[in-house]
């Protein structure tokens, strides 16, 4: 089948199952607790003596900060583009429930997928690309969450590689469609990171069709970010893997340069 007629029928499954969006459920972080040092820590300084301080933490990145770190798409190149808008994939194969006895797990994160909060919270900013020629779209975003949250987000997604390797989940059309999740290598950027290669596979009209959702999650310091890379065609390892690097070395420069001004 030539390319541009198998492009045309992915395109067309992608409007069929297209359906308005609900509400997404988001996963709700622990404020930050607001004592101060306890009596204690404070009487140890002795009479006329103030407290030693304890290490600063850093403030979180202004909008204007986080903007900058963000990627554009001459970072990457050709076929490289801002996005036209989301993905009708997104809604054809991400909006799907998994089937009843599948680990509470795989359905949190097909929800997150589709909700584009895989930190747990709407991000400070978040720039969309789109492959013009392959049809797939990359997503990176600063998340404006605590490292222990980050951190435990990125302790959970390294175990659905093993509670949710392979289930079933029906989409909106009907559909049912097999989900894989495997890790997925990242490079040694920032100070903690998961990478992870979701793909879902339905039958359309006599052909396999499999979605592919390359996805990375990377704390650099205080701040932290998600990348998806995703389409119905080729989806290429070497682009999540230079974007993540590219990614975490710019939230690194405008952290450093943060400081510097300060």
């Amino acid at each position: 089948m030539a390319f541009s007629t198998t492009r045309s029928r992915l395109t067309a499954l992608a409007a069929v199952t297209l359906l308005c969006a609900g509400a997404c459920s988001a996963i709700e972080m622990e404020a930050a607790d607001p004592r101060t040092a306890s009596p204690a820590a404070s009487s140890s300084a002795g009479p006329g003596r103030s407290p030693s301080p304890g290490p600063a933490t850093p403030p979180a990145l202004t909008e204007a900060q986080a903007r900058a770190a963000l990627l554009a798409w001459t970072d990457l190149g050709e076929p490289w583009a801002p996005t036209e808008g989301a993905a009708t994939w997104r809604d054809a194969f991400l909006k799907a429930r998994a089937e009843q006895g599948t680990a509470p797990d795989c359905q949190r994160l097909l929800d997150l997928l589709y909700a584009e909060e895989l930190l747990g919270a709407p991000a400070k900013a978040v720039v969309g690309l789109d492959d013009t020629y392959d049809d797939a779209q990359l997503r990176y975003q600063i998340s404006p969450q605590r490292p222990a949250d980050v951190d435990r987000t990125l302790a959970w997604m390294r175990t659905l590689p093993r509670v949710c390797a392979s289930f079933s989940a029906t989409m909106v059309s009907g559909t049912v469609e097999q989900v894989e999740v495997a890790e997925a290598a990242l490079p040694e950027v920032g100070d903690a990171r998961q990478g992870l290669r979701v793909t879902a596979t339905i039958d359309w009209e006599g052909e396999q069709v499999t979605l592919t959702v390359d996805v990375a999650a990377v704390r650099v310091g205080e701040d932290a970010f998600t990348l998806t890379n995703g389409g119905l065609g080729e989806v290429y390892t070497e682009v999540t893997a230079a974007a993540t690097e590219l990614g975490a070395r710019r939230l690194a420069e405008v952290r450093k340069q943060g400081r510097v001004q300060v």
